[in-house]
């Protein structure tokens, strides 16, 4: 619950942004967590640094026309919500799908900026993307969007102003596509200014395999706090990009068994654990089904096209797929079949009332701005190797985020026991992520 005072605040700030439910939920998970600076911090009240926190900078919406393989003109719309960079240039992935709106990209942005400051790396918070959906489109056609929605977008970046990245439906593809436009319209070799680029031409090692990791690493982190590990555990993981890819490849590292993986179209079970390989090949490379999966993999593995993937039992759950895929119906069968510790690797992947489920369950709950900030540290790493025309290896790289990834879970802990919720990840990343952020905008006035 929030109190009387940040209610109004509150109150104020759904009221401006009407109609947009899952920003909504980002702002009010963190007013909820933000009682406890009331009484030790009135200076955040009394220069109205969460309200301004809450307002973006600047958003900015777009038309981008393209035309189809038949010679069709299309068009779809742009956005880029620059939402804060009290730490930094704003740094947060594009995401094309037809799912996107601007609430959409202003929660994804919100969450940045908690996110990006957990790190402890000078990045502030953006996101953008478009309603396009590259599923079932021709290289060329996603070539030709790419290109016309750079067009728009390049005059409002830059390595010191806003750093974009790839989310769903934007990997080394379509990043390879907009850089070549930026760098066609802007006539400089900038490579800060995106990241996720190939290898040869200044991504880093690492990028890829990130966000799963750090999840993962995560969930390893707060197991650790109890005594605990991966090791020999069952662990689900939803989705089947690369962030799920990689949630998995680091849970069998560390002695796992992961026995699920899904897509839109349902969830496969494989009682032998993922076939990681196989996985990569038919996700990856030939862009299938999971259903396909099942069917080449034989065994003790099955499809499952009706139902959810929560409802298999296991010890550790990492929801890698979207926001709000796990209900709090979910989340008690969770519960009822022996669920230890839950790391989210999408963003907002558990609805509000499937939390309270998890903590009055005492479950192990990573909050998604903690738990999957390994993908913008690493982002942030690829800046650094490009300011330096450096290139790291994978091994020091991989070094370098799990440093990050153990920090932010100390941090979180020292935060929730700092201020009486001793355990509470929730607290702990949201008052460490907001009092970064907060003391910033301070030092720089009303600006």
């Amino acid at each position: 619950m929030v109190n009387s005072s940040l209610q109004t605040t509150m109150d104020k700030v759904l009221a401006r942004n009407a109609g947009e439910p899952e920003f909504h939920q980002a702002v009010r998970e963190i007013f909820e967590s933000l009682e406890v600076l009331e009484n030790r911090h009135p200076e955040y009240a009394a220069a109205s640094v969460l309200e301004r926190m809450c307002e973006p900078e600047r958003q900015i919406i777009f038309r981008v026309p393209w035309v189809d393989d038949e010679g069709n003109v299309c068009v779809n719309r742009g956005f880029r919500v620059e939402f804060n960079s009290a730490l930094g240039p704003y740094k947060g992935g594009l995401r094309f799908h037809s799912s996107v709106n601007l609430g959409i990209i202003k929660f994804l942005g919100f969450e940045q900026i908690f996110k990006n400051a957990l790190t402890g790396l000078p990045i502030g918070g953006g996101k953008g993307g478009s309603d396009f959906d590259p599923h079932g489109r021709s290289d060329g056609e996603i070539m030709r969007f790419c290109q016309s929605f750079m067009v728009e977008l390049h005059r409002h970046l830059g390595e010191y102003t806003d750093v974009p990245a790839g989310d769903i439906g934007v990997g080394g593809r379509e990043i390879g596509y907009l850089f070549g436009q930026y760098k066609r319209l802007t006539n400089r070799y900038e490579s800060g200014v995106l990241t996720g680029k190939g290898l040869n031409w200044g991504g880093s090692l690492v990028r890829t395999e990130a966000t799963g990791y750090g999840a993962t690493i995560f969930a390893e982190e707060m197991l650790k706090a109890k005594g605990k590990s991966f090791d020999g555990k069952r662990v689900l993981v939803s989705g089947s990009g690369n962030v799920a890819t990689y949630a998995i490849e680091k849970s069998q590292q560390l002695g796992a068994t992961v026995v699920t993986a899904s897509d839109s179209s349902g969830y496969v079970v494989d009682e032998d654990g993922i076939d990681l390989d196989l996985l990569k090949q038919i996700k990856g490379v030939e862009r299938g089904r999971i259903s396909e999966y099942a069917e080449r993999r034989g065994g003790k593995s099955r499809f499952v096209k009706d139902g959810s993937v929560w409802d298999v039992p296991a010890e550790i759950a990492l929801p890698c797929a979207t926001q709000n895929e796990l209900d709090a119906d979910a989340a008690r069968t969770l519960v009822k079949n022996g669920l230890e510790a839950l790391s989210e690797g999408a963003n907002m992947p558990c609805t509000p009332e499937a939390i309270h489920v998890l903590r009055d369950a005492k479950v192990l709950y990573g909050p998604g701005k903690a738990a999957n900030a390994g993908g913008v540290a690493t982002s942030a790493l690829e800046m650094q190797q490009n300011a330096m025309r450096d290139s790291w290896t994978f091994e020091y790289t991989e070094q370098r985020l799990t440093e990050i990834m153990r920090n932010i879970h100390t941090d979180c802990l020292e935060t929730a026991e700092e201020y009486g919720h001793p355990g509470d990840y929730v607290i702990g990343a949201n008052v460490a992520g907001f009092k970064k952020v907060a003391d910033a905008m301070l030092a720089f006035g009303v600006i």
